[in-house]
């Protein structure tokens, strides 16, 4: 493939996998209200390097073992992303402070790979492209993590005007992103 259009494709690739990279990073943003420079960089950094491994591990396991992991992949999405996004909700009900940082540890790998499962799916279908996965992965990981960091400062700016309510909206919004994964599996959508 010319290398230019590898690049134009790569681009239009990586926009498409960094929506829900994006939709949570807003949700992110509107759940702390203000992040410090430290949270942005972990979450963009994560689900951009999460979105640059994914389509290499997936251009690794083959054709076998994608069909095995298409079956599953959209059930994890949903419920990692539903449950933060019920956890999320409850936690607005109580207190306006927040206990707990989704940019660190578990919670952020779990982010990571639920955000990033459709990359792994992608590298699936770029085994083709004979050596050329390292660049469109590059390309996917760096629209996904500067797409994340402006996701971050959207919802922090939407939580200032709305408060509590941005909590209950960036909930929502994990939850609909997981749904919306399901169905469009499922073809409903």
């Amino acid at each position: 493939m010319d290398i230019k259009i590898l690049i134009i494709v790569s681009i239009f690739v990586a926009i498409a996998l960094a929506f829900d990279a994006f939709s949570v990073a807003v949700s992110a943003g509107a759940y702390f209200r203000k992040t410090t420079w430290r949270q942005r960089f972990r979450l963009s950094f994560h689900f951009g390097l999460f979105q640059f491994i994914m389509p290499i591990i997936g251009w690794f396991l083959g054709e076998k073992t994608s069909k095995l992991l298409q079956n599953y992949d959209h059930w994890v999405a949903f419920i990692i992303l539903s449950a933060l996004g019920i956890k999320v909700i409850l936690e607005s009900t109580k207190s306006k402070e927040i206990k707990e940082d989704i940019t660190r540890g578990w919670k952020l790998i779990a982010l990571s790979i639920s955000t990033s499962l459709d990359a792994l799916a992608v590298g699936f279908g770029l085994a083709l492209l004979d050596g050329q996965i390292l660049l469109m992965a590059l390309i996917i990981g760096i629209v996904a993590g500067a797409g994340t960091y402006l996701g971050i400062i959207i919802g922090e700016t939407l939580a200032v005007h709305f408060q509590r309510k941005a909590q209950i909206l960036a909930g929502i919004v994990l939850i609909l992103i997981g749904t919306q994964i399901l169905l469009n599996h499922l073809g409903v959508m």
